[in-house]
């Protein structure tokens, strides 16, 4: 009975201590991110109020790339990926001048065009802030990391509107597979007092609950099968047009400031090719889709090329705003194609794009109910799902670290990061079916032996 009674004090004062410092790092990155947010907002009134703003882009990726290489190296790129990094390298240290340096970085780059989003550097700024606070408090590497991702969740709160979502969102893309039940607590802690702290000082978020989702019917199920795959094959070239885009970066051999010109120079050029919907966060163009106004077709692709030179070639700012982009307009061209509710699938889209490119089933699925309504939430979760495996076994986020294998069929090396994983091989099972189907494929055209 003692060490019951024993147990129980611990993990009520365990409870209480977390409850506590949860609170206090919730109010710090509440504050801190809603100055972001406001200065973000103010600098994109401010520039949208001239025709040809992103003619100053070349200029934009330069001064970001020369700030970010002198100022805050760990900055660079979309802030999510080096927070990531920073938990499982480092138990979660991080520069407090991140914080200032990715504001302007990111405030810099959106404000004149740079197709990015705010995501990931609020979440690099919540992090920042609960790292310096976890050193003020002399935390061992075991709470600091902890506190990290509570100001990792409450940053994705703040910035996202959705308090539940994005605070298991913090949690669940620091692996692919797993998550850390013991930060969940404080993370929804963090997570809702921030959100609490920005609505209170004037931040406002998108919620567009849907109007109309169609009744069960296993013809809509199957085409909410399908839109899984379809999402998840719009993910993978997400992700590979992302990584084309950074290599090359790396080749171009240019002081970077000079490699962020290049970058500008080349925005400038597709837009006057294109349009400057693909600019900035993009956020008309995904109310559009999500009200099933006319988007073109090209959208989805157009913005995944526009986001990787932005990222690829200096600029700062996160990647979720455009995947949300990228996921709405490919909804609305699946819907349209193939004569199916656009509004419904653009809202699956936004969510299941989210769930593939950055491995988030369950927080992605969250989120469709605390943006669109719960009558959606069953058909997105199985969207999201599908979405989630049919990505494979990559990521927008390459220092996940993989903590399972998406099919028993295949070979893949676990807890390791994303980026380090190797080659995906192909290992049958020969009870399986999909051995059974492969084998009479072969026999029915005449090949023999090899790897599937």
């Amino acid at each position: 009975m003692k060490k019951k009674i024993v147990e129980s004090s611990v993990l009520f004062i365990s409870i209480l201590k977390w409850l506590f410092l949860a609170s206090c790092a919730g109010i710090l990155v509440g504050l801190s991110t809603t100055v972001f947010l406001k200065a973000l907002g103010f600098s994109i009134a401010a520039a949208s109020t001239y025709s040809y703003y992103y003619l100053l882009l070349p200029v934009a990726l330069f001064l970001t790339a020369l700030i970010v290489k002198y100022m805050a190296p760990d900055a660079e790129g979309h802030g999510t990926e080096k927070i990531i990094e920073a938990v499982h390298q480092r138990s979660g240290k991080i520069r407090l001048m991140v914080v200032p340096v990715k504001l302007v970085a990111t405030v810099i780059t959106i404000a004149f065009g740079g197709s990015a989003g705010k995501e990931g550097p609020a979440a690099q700024i919540g992090a920042a802030v609960s790292s310096a606070f976890s050193d003020l408090l002399r935390f061992d590497s075991k709470d600091r990391k902890k506190l990290v991702i509570c100001g990792i969740s409450a940053g994705f709160a703040t910035v996202f509107g959705t308090p539940i979502a994005g605070a298991i969102f913090g949690v669940e893309v620091l692996f692919v597979g797993g998550m850390l039940y013991d930060v969940l607590l404080p993370s929804f802690v963090s997570g809702i007092v921030a959100f609490q702290v920005s609505s209170a000082l004037g931040i406002t978020y998108f919620h567009e609950p849907l109007r109309f989702v169609p009744l069960f019917s296993s013809l809509f199920f199957v085409k909410v099968c399908a839109a899984g795959i379809f999402f998840g094959l719009c993910s993978l070239v997400l992700i590979e047009v992302l990584r084309l885009f950074e290599r090359m970066g790396r080749a171009v051999t240019l002081w970077p400031p000079l490699k962020g010109l290049l970058g500008g120079v080349l925005l400038v050029l597709l837009t006057s090719l294109f349009s400057t919907r693909y600019l900035g966060l993009g956020l008309d163009t995904i109310k559009d889709a999500l009200e099933g106004g006319a988007v073109p077709g090209s959208a989805f692709i157009l913005k995944s090329i526009f986001t990787a030179i932005t990222l690829g070639f200096g600029g700062s700012g996160g990647i979720i705003t455009p995947i949300f982009f990228v996921g709405a307009t490919a909804g609305n061209a699946f819907g349209s194609v193939l004569g199916f509710d656009v509004s419904v699938f653009s809202a699956i889209g936004m969510v299941a794009l989210l769930a593939g490119a950055a491995n988030t089933p369950i927080s992605s699925s969250i989120m469709a109910i605390e943006l669109f309504g719960p009558a959606v939430g069953p058909y997105a979760a199985v969207a999201c799902v599908i979405s989630f495996l049919m990505t494979g076994h990559r990521s927008v986020y390459p220092s996940q670290v993989l903590s399972f294998t998406k099919s028993s069929s295949l070979a893949v090396q676990h807890g390791k990061e994303m980026k380090n994983i190797g080659a995906v091989e192909y290992q049958p099972n020969p009870k399986s079916i999909g051995t059974a189907v492969i084998k009479s494929f072969k026999k029915m055209t005449g090949k023999k032996g090899g790897d599937a």
